[in-house]
């Protein structure tokens, strides 16, 4: 199958402009490069109104289409149906339709034996994926925008003229709510309560059970208004280029994620692991230092270098034998607020597998969970009060032609039902020290207690 429609459309350096004709849409998308973050990501991908729409709760899933069904299959095994990979639809950009949405990190529920302990205080669904028959491709390295479609869906034809036009035209101002946050942010962790959850953590290290465990501490706060608007601010806040916005009937997701979890393109695929951070420090002598002392840290090396094997494994099982390379270890990668310790894990898909075997064999991402896999995940569901969600699964794009780009869902902000909800974490081994990974929660999450903080201040009137 080839790309039955094509039509560039005018280029508007930022992306959010292009997605406020859609904003309100149902399951609208915007997959955002961060301002087309220099040398790391250049394409913003943009899409709404779904053909189909595969919504995981448990062990059950809803297939919405044409008709309805209600499955206790596999979800990735539905989403391979309704996708129907055809590699021969490949072309020139890097989505021109197939599948956006997120996969919540308690989809591993369908995959491991876990324990059922953490509250789930979300009640959103483990995954929401729709299947998008047109989108809108910004390629900010040429400065050229497309609207593509496939016309798998008979509405698309019917739909071009307008969506040529709602896309060429400025896009309307609209009155939206200011978001505010109206309540103080509180965390599931005290200092008191997290350092047993650590002492815990290396009593298992010690026994032998596991060698590197990530615990997270999750924040909450009441809030009003349209999240749209609040991830606008993020977005200039801290700039990420595996970021995303999703608009779905669930709830809304504002994801400012520095880190890739799988690439596939052409059958070459690749990840990112992050292990290993040092906050910014606004100085750039000082900065120089603390780029050092991570790339010096024996700890953090270590710390990198465990999740880079279990990435290894997990790759292995979908890719051809001898493909698995690490090409670049322990690069320091540096965002608006933090200094990551960066490596590259990259493989060939084997003969007979595609972008969807690798995803359901390497989730969720190893370096937001530990080694080995499953039993840190079973200590971090004794030990964190509440699930996951979406935090630390994965959100992103499913091609029609195979290919596929998704991140790890940190700096991941969920808004529903008038709560937002974030997550921070870091791994914890052997040598780790209490206070110091304490500390490193607060900063990673540094910007979106920003963007609350603003929000809090701008519904109070200050500055």
């Amino acid at each position: 199958m080839t790309i039955q429609l094509l039509t560039e459309l005018p280029y508007r350096p930022d992306s959010a402009a292009l997605f406020e004709a859609v904003a309100d849409r149902p399951w609208a998308v915007f997959l955002d490069s961060g301002l087309h973050y220099p040398g790391q990501a250049r394409y913003d991908i943009i899409a709404a109104e779904p053909h189909v729409r595969l919504v995981t709760r448990g062990g059950l899933t809803e297939v919405h289409g044409e008709t309805s069904e209600l499955s206790r299959a596999d979800p990735f095994e539905l989403l391979r149906d309704q996708l129907e990979i055809d590699p021969s639809c490949r072309g020139e950009l890097p989505f021109s339709g197939g599948a956006i949405g997120y996969f919540g990190y308690d989809l591993a529920r369908r995959l491991e034996r876990l324990p059922a302990r953490a509250r789930d205080s979300e009640r959103i669904p483990d995954m929401a994926v729709g299947i998008y028959d047109w989108a809108v491709v910004v390629d900010h390295s040429e400065q050229r925008a497309w609207l593509v479609g496939h016309g798998r869906d008979p509405d698309t034809d019917r739909k071009w003229d307008g969506l040529v036009q709602l896309f060429t035209a400025a896009s309307p101002e609209r009155q939206r709510a200011p978001f505010r946050v109206t309540s103080p942010v509180t965390s599931n962790f005290t200092p008191k309560g997290y350092g047993h959850a650590f002492d815990h953590i290396l009593d298992y290290i010690r026994a032998g059970d596991c060698y590197q465990v990530n615990l997270a501490q999750r924040f909450t706060a009441h809030a009003s208004g349209d999240p749209w608007l609040a991830y606008q601010r993020l977005r200039l806040i801290n700039p990420a280029p595996y970021s995303a916005y999703l608009n779905t009937p669930y709830a809304q997701i504002l994801s400012a994620s520095p880190e890739r979890f799988l690439r596939v393109v052409n059958g070459q695929v690749e990840t990112k692991p992050i292990k290993g951070t040092r906050p910014r420090a606004g100085h750039a002598k000082l900065d120089a230092e603390r780029i050092a002392e991570l790339v010096a840290s024996e700890k953090d090396r270590a710390e990198n270098l465990m999740i880079v094997d279990l990435l290894r494994n997990d790759l292995s099982k979908n890719c051809a034998i001898g493909s698995v390379k690490v090409p670049r270890l322990f690069e320091v990668e540096s965002f608006a607020t933090v200094h990551h310790l960066v490596s590259t894990v990259t493989g060939r898909l084997a003969e007979g597998r595609d972008a969807i075997d690798l995803l359901r064999g390497a989730f969720p991402g190893g370096s937001i969970t530990g080694a080995p896999k499953t039993r840190a995940m079973q200590i971090i569901e004794e030990l964190e009060p509440h699930r996951r969600g979406v935090y630390c699964g994965a959100v992103g794009y499913i091609g029609y032609d195979g290919d596929m780009d998704t991140n790890i869902a940190i700096r991941t902000l969920v808004h529903s039902r008038g709560i937002v909800r974030f997550w921070a974490g870091g791994g914890i081994v052997a040598d780790s020290q209490r206070d110091a990974e304490y500390q490193e929660t607060f900063d990673k999450a540094a910007a979106l207690l920003n963007l609350l903080q603003q929000s809090a201040e701008s519904a109070s009137g200050g500055a």
